[in-house]
């Protein structure tokens, strides 16, 4: 998941990512510790995921209060 596809989505739609990436992010680490990953770089992936999904959320958050305060 890029950043333009992140920006594309709705509030809703980037807290449910958000969400499934927590989860998946979990399962991975859950899979490492038991010794199941397949692919250790997934969890990289997926945790810069959730920072590019984080930061655009917080972008938002900045706008509409910057707009509010206009």
């Amino acid at each position: 998941m890029n950043s333009v596809e992140i920006k594309g989505l709705a509030d809703q739609e980037l807290a449910q990512k958000l969400k499934d990436a927590r989860t998946e992010l979990f399962n991975l680490r859950f899979q490492l510790a038991t010794g199941q990953l397949d692919n250790p770089g997934r969890i990289k992936a997926v945790k810069k995921d959730i920072a590019r999904l984080h930061t655009e959320l917080r972008a938002r958050e900045i706008a509409a209060a910057r707009s509010q305060a206009s």
